[in-house]
């Protein structure tokens, strides 16, 4: 937990860490598969994989997005990041 916590902070003292509830598009987005940042277009949700959680963070593209996901946790252990934008209302 030590390791999601810090991966969290930083992504908080760089101004990423969004607090906010907004629906998310349907279309566009990414899903970044390893800590090297290798991803494919999505998202393509399958019936077998399951969300674990969720955050939202502020990026200024999907580039950046992607670039925000290395070194998170969830690589270690086989899982993916799945990043969508978010509506707009």
């Amino acid at each position: 937990m030590q390791r999601w916590q810090a991966w969290f902070k930083d992504l908080e003292k760089m101004g990423h860490l969004a607090n906010i509830g907004q629906p998310l598009e349907m279309k566009g987005g990414a899903v970044v598969t390893n800590g090297k940042g290798s991803f494919s277009d999505g998202p393509y949700a399958e019936t077998k994989d399951v969300v674990g959680g969720y955050s939202m963070i502020t990026a200024k593209d999907l580039q950046e997005a992607i670039a925000l996901t290395k070194g998170h946790p969830i690589f270690e252990m086989g899982g993916m990041i799945e990043i969508r934008p978010i509506m707009k209302l």
